[in-house]
């Protein structure tokens, strides 16, 4: 095994990497499309945000609850098989929606079809990064998570393009159709970590007696539950995307509310999945030398002065602004989060800690828009939930700053 040639183990490696990378841009880039056809579905059905915000919750909390089972199941078994079966159920809830005509319906395609699907893209994608790059893990798992930023920055823009030619139903059913086309295919080249592959990679080629230590390396989720770090790092997580996934879902109609075009408001999006890719990519190579506490720190401070910004924004710079420093933290946050359960717990049950984890965060995220939706409905205003971000953000700071490493892995 050792003497196979290092091009072609480099090689294995990087489609490895461009298969990981794929699945963040197509799947996570696809979700956050969704708050483009906001306008579409209040014009032909008069539905309220709050109720158009909760399928688009339904999913993202059916991602992280699913995203559990998946976890400890790529533990076992590999993802192969796992992202091809969810690929399917992403795909099938896409085009559904184009013959949706009713609330039920919505949140049966949207919510529960295309949240199964979505269930594998963060753990499958991150857990196989950190098992096939230990000694870069900060800077690949930055570099896959600029996948999310491709997609958010390309994805939206497709969508707002074919909804203004082809309407929303043909939309969908385009997005359906060529999302669960890529995944299913990227699926099949997927492999759980480089002993499964029986090929070391590059940068961590030692002996295949360092390999196997390394897949075992940290605790066994039995001793992890029962640490008050574990516990910590879920509420972070769900405080965290709380924010953040409330903010993507209601910015394109925020933008609208304050008088921006539909290509400007879905511009603003896509501003931020662009700015968020630099986050990422420059979050990645700073865990490494840094560490995911410190960069997760910095990163929600950001989070808090483009809340701050937020508030005063009224005018399409003043928003294209808030994109960039908001874009910045948004990246920062995604990235850390695999890397810093890797870096506290090791790698031994990383997939299911991290499907744990991505839960509580798919849980606020879920619940984020519907409160945001329902606030605004009740109040004519997202000013209210906006102030609410800032201080949820400083709650999640001071928990960070709680978080103490486990000084003893034994």
């Amino acid at each position: 095994m050792l003497g196979r040639p290092n091009s072609t183990i480099h090689s294995y490696g990087s489609i490895i990497f461009a298969a990981c990378f794929t699945i963040q841009a197509v799947g996570i880039g696809t979700y956050v499309a969704y708050g483009v056809f906001f306008n579409a579905l209040i014009a032909e059905f008069q539905w309220s945000r709050a109720t158009i915000s909760g399928a688009s919750s339904l999913a993202f909390f059916m991602m992280g609850f699913v995203g559990m089972l998946i976890g400890r199941l790529n533990d076992q078994y590999g993802p192969r098989l796992l992202m091809s079966i969810t690929s399917l159920f992403f795909g099938a809830g896409l085009m559904l929606m184009s013959q949706v005509d009713s609330v039920p319906r919505l949140y049966l395609c949207y919510g529960l079809l295309v949240g199964i699907g979505l269930s594998s893209m963060d753990v499958i994608a991150l857990t196989t990064i950190a098992r096939w790059f230990s000694l870069r893990r900060g800077a690949m798992t930055g570099l896959v998570k600029v996948g999310t930023g491709a997609g958010q920055f390309t994805i939206p823009l497709i969508a707002s393009l074919l909804i203004g030619l082809a309407g929303w139903r043909h939309t969908f059913l385009i997005l359906g159709l060529a999302a669960s086309c890529i995944l299913f295919s990227i699926a099949q080249v997927l492999k759980r970590d480089p002993d499964d592959f029986k090929y070391l990679g590059k940068k961590d080629r030692s002996s295949g007696e360092e390999i196997e230590k390394a897949g075992t390396a940290g605790i066994s989720f039995e001793k992890t539950r029962k640490t008050y770090q574990f516990w910590n790092l879920c509420f972070v997580n769900f405080l965290i995307v709380f924010c953040l996934i409330s903010i993507i879902i209601h910015i394109v109609p925020h933008a609208r509310d304050i008088g921006l075009s539909a290509s400007h408001a879905a511009g603003v999006l896509s501003t931020i999945g662009g700015v968020s890719m630099i986050g990422r990519f420059v979050s990645g190579l700073a865990i490494d030398r840094y560490g995911s506490k410190a960069i997760m720190g910095a990163s929600l401070l950001l989070l808090i002065i483009s809340l701050s910004w937020l508030q005063a924004a009224e005018s399409l710079w003043m928003l294209y602004l808030f994109a960039c420093i908001y874009g910045l933290a948004h990246g920062g946050l995604f990235t850390a989060i695999s890397p810093m359960v890797a870096e506290i717990f090791g790698i031994r049950a990383h997939g299911t800690i991290l499907g744990i984890v991505v839960c509580f965060g798919t849980t606020g995220g879920a619940i984020g828009p519907i409160f945001t939706g329902q606030l605004f409905d009740m109040t004519g205003s997202y000013a209210i939930a906006f102030y609410a971000f800032m201080i949820t953000s400083l709650c999640s700071l001071v928990l960070l700053a709680l978080l103490k490493p486990i000084r003893d892995k034994s």
